[in-house]
């Protein structure tokens, strides 16, 4: 094996950037260790991406408005959903955020998020329910905005 060490790489075109379509860690394939911000310690670059985010539309006919790594979301009920995931996660031990309000109003005075399962979380989906502290009911909102943290599988 060889080794190549440079002080200051340029392209062709004198850009100081490589283009590239993969990187492999060296120990193990799909781990890549990068410097943390404090330059003393370093973080797995796979392990601290979202794997899954979503920004759902609750209102009349509910709809996906953009997402990442989404197939597509199920209207169970009044504040009730079910997004499914396109790449499913390695089991249901993920993490889960979210936040939702109307655009019109003021998200922490209306939210009273809660992630909602119907059994155990699963590698493929997750639920999540939206509520209004006033009223202390599930309610629809035009913005729900949830990620997701985990491993892919």
């Amino acid at each position: 094996m060889s080794t190549i060490k440079v002080d200051t790489y340029l392209t062709r075109g004198g850009a100081s950037e490589i283009a590239i379509d993969k990187l492999k860690g060296v120990t193990a394939a799909g781990s890549m260790l990068v410097v943390g911000e404090g330059g003393t310690v370093t973080t797995n670059l796979q392990q601290g991406l979202g794997k899954v985010w979503s920004n759902l539309d609750g209102t009349g006919t509910a709809a996906v408005i953009d997402s990442f790594n989404i197939s597509g979301m199920t209207d169970n009920s009044t504040g009730d959903y079910t997004n499914s995931i396109s790449s499913n996660l390695s089991n249901g031990n993920y993490v889960i955020t979210i936040a939702y309000g109307n655009q019109t109003g003021d998200w922490a005075a209306q939210a009273n998020g809660q992630l909602k399962y119907a059994s155990t979380p699963a590698a493929g989906s997750y639920r999540l329910s939206t509520g209004n502290t006033i009223s202390a009911a599930l309610d629809d909102f035009d913005r729900i905005h949830s990620s997701v943290n985990g491993d892919l599988a």
